[in-house]
């Protein structure tokens, strides 16, 4: 009696790997989170790199997949955001549209490093996708402090810029450091 017996499809090995480097990725965003320096309703975190080099290394599906994780992992209450803080709450504050603009920005930063996976494009990538950040933070941060736009900016963008443009810079070198080890089979 030798019947074909179904066996279970057998898990592809590149889908295991971006799956451990998903979760790798989201986990270092966690940790950049807890390096926060604060400065008012914003502060300054090491966090944004970490969704930088999601969309740059991981690409548009696995970079926002891990962004998700971090978010639902935050959203569920594990000290994941900010001064390991966690809570669904964290989504209604001050820095609720920053989280929430992580998601976009990484998903078009994925999408420009997919096409162009090239320096000048990495660098015009994440200020495409710092810039979405921003957008969707400081129009959160404005909406619910009613500070005036000059004030929402002066306490939501303006001083994280100069860390922006190094963390920028760091994140393109390390991506290029990073992409061949993670494409490779």
């Amino acid at each position: 009696m030798n019947e074909d017996i179904s066996r279970p499809e057998v898990i592809d090995r590149t889908q295991v790997r971006m799956m451990v480097y998903t979760a790798l990725m989201a986990a270092l965003t966690a940790a950049g989170a807890w390096i926060a320096i604060p400065i008012g309703p914003v502060p300054i975190v090491l966090q944004n790199m970490f969704i930088l080099l999601a969309g740059l290394v991981l690409g548009s599906r696995w970079g926002t997949a891990s962004v998700a994780v971090y978010l639902l992992a935050g959203a569920c209450g594990l000290p994941v955001f900010a001064g390991g803080m966690g809570g669904i709450g964290r989504f209604v504050g001050p820095t609720g549209g920053y989280l929430v603009g992580y998601l976009p920005a990484v998903f078009l930063l994925g999408r420009v490093s997919e096409k162009r996976p090239t320096v000048l494009f990495d660098v015009i990538g994440m200020i495409l996708a710092t810039a979405v950040i921003y957008g969707v933070g400081t129009a959160w941060l404005h909406a619910l402090t009613g500070l005036s736009w000059p004030k929402t900016l002066a306490v939501g963008m303006i001083p994280f810029l100069p860390g922006d443009a190094v963390k920028i810079v760091a994140a393109a070198g390390i991506a290029r450091a990073l992409r061949p080890i993670v494409k490779m089979e």
